[in-house]
């Protein structure tokens, strides 16, 4: 039986959707919206457009870090990670679901989208989208996201779905 051939360029499509929608929307908080300053608010204050930098990770870890550590740390890792997952999307040894395939290149695009502040933002990535959570886990706001961060995290969950739901084969046994 010949197996169908998933067609990998196509997801990619959606990499350089979220690659683009996360740069120029950044790009127009950076040229609209002074920073550290809220742009607009919506439904009250449940939802506002703010203009604030990260220069660490997710939740601000490692804001204090030394600069050869957050090169490390921030650029290095996450461009060798970008890269592996890279290779494991082109991959003809390894088999993905088509959904598996979208997924990478979600987080592909997340992943680009942070990754490019690092490098050209002088690790001053631009996070907008402030959210209120009313006392959720002790804070009133989340933390402040952007395009990649939010495409980062719902590639993590539903990549991990996916491999959690993925039937494992059986060995066949020729037990009598």
């Amino acid at each position: 039986m010949e197996k169908k051939r998933t067609n990998k360029a196509l997801p990619l499509l959606l990499t350089l959707a979220v690659l683009l929608s996360d740069q120029l929307s950044k790009a127009w908080i950076v040229a609209h919206i002074p920073e550290n300053t809220i742009g607009y608010q919506f439904f009250g204050d449940f939802l506002a457009i703010v203009h604030v930098r990260n220069t660490a990770i997710a939740f601000s870890m490692g804001t204090n870090l030394p600069i050869a550590v957050k090169w490390i740390g921030f650029v290095f890792v996450p461009f060798l990670l970008l890269l592996g997952v890279s290779v494991l999307y082109f991959s003809r040894k390894v088999e993905l679901t088509r959904l598996q395939y979208w997924i990478l290149a979600l987080f592909l695009g997340g992943g680009a989208g942070n990754l490019i502040d690092r490098i050209f933002r002088s690790f001053r990535v631009v996070d907008f989208l402030s959210v209120k959570v009313y006392g959720f886990m002790g804070l009133q706001r989340w933390p402040t996201w952007n395009i990649a961060d939010a495409s980062l995290v719902v590639s993590a969950i539903l990549l991990a779905l996916t491999i959690l739901r993925t039937p494992t084969k059986k060995k066949e046994t020729n037990d009598v």
